[in-house]
């Protein structure tokens, strides 16, 4: 077995459930063209609500992906997690057979902001109109933030290491980086990523208490950031979940190498006190450079935060000119979140996914919706943007405080 210092850490799958797309073709297809999802909410019991605009998942039956026994123990968000699960691993070409013999060498993190808000609402609706013995058995783990990480492990037989991380925004990033370091311990392989649901009545509900969150009724003013218009984020629907194995590992099976989670770091400076999130990202900028052993001139491409919100705006973008320096006016910064709305724990994954696909393809998918950028960043608006794409540097900020960065390179593809 390698050293520590030699187990690196490569992505070879990719399963993506979102707004835009409920598999990872479909999600790239929509982001490269940088079409906008962004729409009037509609599901039940929100038409009252100050939330206008949200980015949905539509078109999505779990019934198709996951067997009956357990959507009826699990939550909204923990379909879109197992979904995107099979997807990946399906995309990795990580079957049975790869580790019928050694299931404690591959494990399970996610991320999770919210938990199971719907299921957990219907519950607490039958406890309320029915009584407590019509509430069913299930409400005790379905809202559960570690749900997920459970069922998906239980259903793929995974017996390694399972971790869950319950945090803000930047908990996607810092779900990869837990499993990173999971694999540098000696694990051959985790199942990782983060998948939101918090639409339902109860939890938008809970989300209104946020300042920053966009209450516009037009789709396509609602989330604008690095704009004069920038009024806020609109939440969003769905996630992904990747398949990240020690390159070694992943070789030895034939697996394609798509990219290298080269670094990551990750700081705090507190709930919505986004003038101190300059130098709190930047210090997670230069920290994750720094794992990554990565120059910022090496950066070919920023999928930024993007935020909404006009002071987190200018934060970012002052951060990403102290820490790039000289190349930061080079440096091609995208949010194609703002097509899709902010899934929480699960936008950061969605980055890396459009990152990884980026580096692939050669482009810099666009940031729909934006057009008059009013900071000192060179945006990608209108259409993609071809170039050679080898590092992208990841960014991501909560409401709660939470700053995270992580530098991916492309990696060099196995012989199929």
């Amino acid at each position: 077995m390698s050293s520590p210092k030699e187990r690196r850490s490569v992505v070879t799958g990719i399963g993506v459930i979102a707004p835009n797309g409920v598999s990872t073709d479909a999600f790239w297809k929509a982001t490269r063209e940088g079409i906008s999802v962004l729409d009037v909410v509609t599901r039940e019991g929100c038409e009252h609500l100050p939330l206008k605009v949200a980015g949905e998942v539509r078109g999505f039956d779990p019934a198709d992906l996951i067997e009956e026994r357990y959507l009826v123990q699990t939550d909204r968000f923990t379909h879109f997690a197992m979904a995107a699960a099979n997807l990946a691993l399906d995309d990795a070409r990580l079957g049975r057979a790869d580790y019928n013999d050694s299931p404690f060498a591959v494990g399970v993190v996610t991320a999770a902001g919210s938990g199971g808000g719907e299921f957990g609402q219907r519950e607490l609706q039958r406890l309320w109109g029915q009584g407590s013995r019509h509430v069913g058995p299930y409400q005790s783990i379905a809202w559960f933030y570690a749900a997920s990480t459970g069922q998906i492990s239980i259903r793929g037989g995974f017996k390694g290491p399972c971790g869950v991380v319950a945090s803000d925004e930047a908990g996607g990033l810092d779900a990869l980086a837990h499993a990173c370091r999971t694999i540098r311990r000696g694990t051959d392989a985790v199942v990782v990523g983060a998948a939101e649901a918090p639409l339902a009545p109860y939890s938008v509900v809970c989300q209104l208490g946020y300042d920053d969150l966009s209450t516009l009724d037009d789709p396509a003013r609602a989330y604008r950031p690095f704009t004069k218009g920038a009024c806020g984020f609109v939440p969003a629907e769905g996630g992904a979940m990747l398949v990240v194995e020690e390159e070694a590992a992943a070789r030895s099976r034939g697996a394609t190498v798509r990219a290298v989670l080269s670094g990551h770091a990750a700081t705090f400076t507190g709930a919505s006190l986004w003038e101190e999130s300059r130098d709190g990202l930047a210090h997670a900028i230069r920290g994750a450079l720094e794992d990554a052993r990565c120059a910022p001139e090496e950066i070919d491409v920023v999928f930024a935060d993007a935020l909404g919100v006009p002071a987190a705006d200018r934060a970012e973008a002052l951060a990403i000119a102290d820490t790039l320096g000289r190349h930061a006016p080079q440096v091609p910064v995208t949010a194609p979140k703002t097509g899709t709305g902010r899934a929480y724990c699960g936008a950061p994954v969605l980055d890396i996914a459009a990152a990884v696909l980026a580096m692939e393809d050669g482009v810099v998918p666009p940031t729909p919706n934006v057009v008059d950028v009013c900071h000192d960043l060179d945006v990608v608006t209108g259409r993609a943007r071809p170039g050679e794409l080898r590092t992208a540097l990841v960014l991501s900020r909560g409401l709660m405080g939470s700053n995270a960065a992580m530098v991916l390179r492309k990696g060099p593809k196995s012989p199929s």
